[in-house]
């Protein structure tokens, strides 16, 4: 089902939609739920790594192989690889003014609050990097966060990663042992995202949610988000309880 987001979300104006949808899936009420969101133009408005490739000067190459990988025209492991091979020589201070300039989508830390202060867990799972992703999170009190790492040797961008590569397999993998670990059941896992590189973690929740996302994660999710406001998701919480 779609849902327009173009204003603040408004409990009071309950969408019966999602009411009677919700009622068909219920949740564990014994358990919390589990929000797995992806990061780059989901939870923050921007691809992290186009703003470092700003600094970098290579922006409209990244961003091509970018819009390539989240149509899911490219494998997203050597789309990546690619990108930061583009970084090669890049001060890795420049990455503090970068995390200075990233604007989180409207609502979305009303919706981490709320999900917070209600006994659930909201976790984020990026293809970006540990190094922007763990202050962003330590800001807003997210425990659950997974990303890939930048190498840096003296200070510098080597152009290479350290470690697994945040693929969509492993995004999938990192919700599923994220939820085996909490012991949260797949009723109450809900999965956000919006480019090819989420499909399979979507595929893994038992609520998945486009926000803004390509034809091709629209047409897999089972709830499609169109408008800027992130904290529409609140819906497929409060309903349960109504």
């Amino acid at each position: 089902m779609k849902i327009i987001a173009n204003s603040p979300y408004v409990s009071t104006k309950p969408n019966l939609d999602l009411i009677n949808l919700l009622a068909d899936n219920p949740y564990n009420q014994n358990c919390p739920l589990l929000i797995v969101s992806d990061v780059d133009s989901t939870f923050i408005k921007q691809e992290v790594i186009e703003l470092i490739a700003d600094y970098a000067g290579v922006r409209n190459q990244v961003a091509e192989i970018t819009q390539r990988a989240m149509r899911g025209e490219i494998d997203f492991v050597q789309s990546l690889i690619e990108r930061v091979s583009l970084l090669t020589g890049l001060r890795a201070d420049v990455l503090t003014d970068i995390r200075s300039s990233i604007e989180l989508s409207d609502g979305a830390s009303s919706l981490v609050d709320y999900v917070i202060e209600q006994g659930h867990i909201f976790a984020l799972v990026s293809g970006g990097f540990t190094q922007v992703l763990d202050p962003l999170c330590d800001e807003y009190g997210i425990k659950n966060r997974c990303a890939n790492r930048l190498e840096i040797v003296n200070g510098v961008l080597t152009g290479r990663l350290l470690g697994s590569i945040i693929d969509a397999q492993a995004k999938a993998h990192y919700l599923h042992e994220l939820a085996q670990q909490l012991s949260i059941p797949k009723s109450n896992i809900i999965a956000v995202g919006d480019g090819a590189n989420d499909l399979l973690m979507l595929k893994a929740a038992s609520w998945s949610v486009s926000f803004n996302g390509k034809p091709v994660v629209q047409e897999a999710s089972k709830i499609q988000i169109e408008g800027p406001y992130f904290d529409h998701i609140i819906g497929l919480i409060t309903y349960p309880a109504m």
